[in-house]
């Protein structure tokens, strides 16, 4: 797995074996993982060109890890850090997924994740160290220019009602809803 700027963020690019029947290639191998992830639940969500989800992230402990792939179509998966003392706070880091490369994203807890389509349709799939706890799950808003995530041109966005009401990173900041970085670091110290 290869390193992405934002500690606790990750992109596998696996090989993929083809011949005239087709590929092959392994999707996923926990022993390759940096650290442990337990898989609770697997979401599956499929979404039309433009389709934004995010940035959402969960308290911590014991928050949601994430590892995202797309089966189908394309999309911009984008990574943002959350994580208040964080030395990259409020930075972000994209990277395609798409069902060519077939690569994929992990993602640690603490850390902001969100994604949107680039192509007609786009199937993502992502294993989840936690299963979904609308209590400690929150977001902000994608569309925050205090983060600046550069969103492909040419595509409307298209936001869920919750996501298109989220606060910003700053108002999230300032109602503590926010992960500590302190707290995520001493927590990843126990998934090894």
């Amino acid at each position: 797995m290869d390193r992405l700027s934002i500690d606790g963020a990750w992109l596998y690019t696996p090989r993929v074996h083809a011949d005239p029947r087709g590929s092959f290639l392994e999707a996923f191998r926990a022993a390759d993982l940096p650290h442990r992830l337990d898989v609770a639940q697997v979401n599956c969500s499929v979404s039309r060109a433009g389709v934004l989800r995010g940035v959402h992230f969960a308290e911590v402990p014991p928050s949601q890890a994430k590892y995202v792939m797309c089966l189908s179509g394309s999309i911009m998966d984008v990574i943002v850090d959350v994580r208040v003392g964080s030395p990259t706070f409020g930075q972000w880091e994209a990277v395609t997924l798409d069902d060519e490369t077939r690569g994929a994203v992990l993602i640690a807890e603490g850390l902001g994740h969100a994604f949107m389509a680039l192509s007609e349709e786009a199937t993502v799939v992502y294993l989840c160290s936690q299963p979904y706890s609308p209590g400690r799950e929150h977001g902000v808003h994608p569309l925050d220019p205090a983060i600046g995530i550069d969103w492909p041109s040419g595509l409307e966005p298209v936001l869920s009602e919750k996501d298109a009401k989220a606060p910003s990173l700053e108002q999230a900041r300032a109602a503590g809803l926010l992960p500590d970085y302190g707290t995520c670091m001493e927590f990843y110290a126990t998934l090894h």
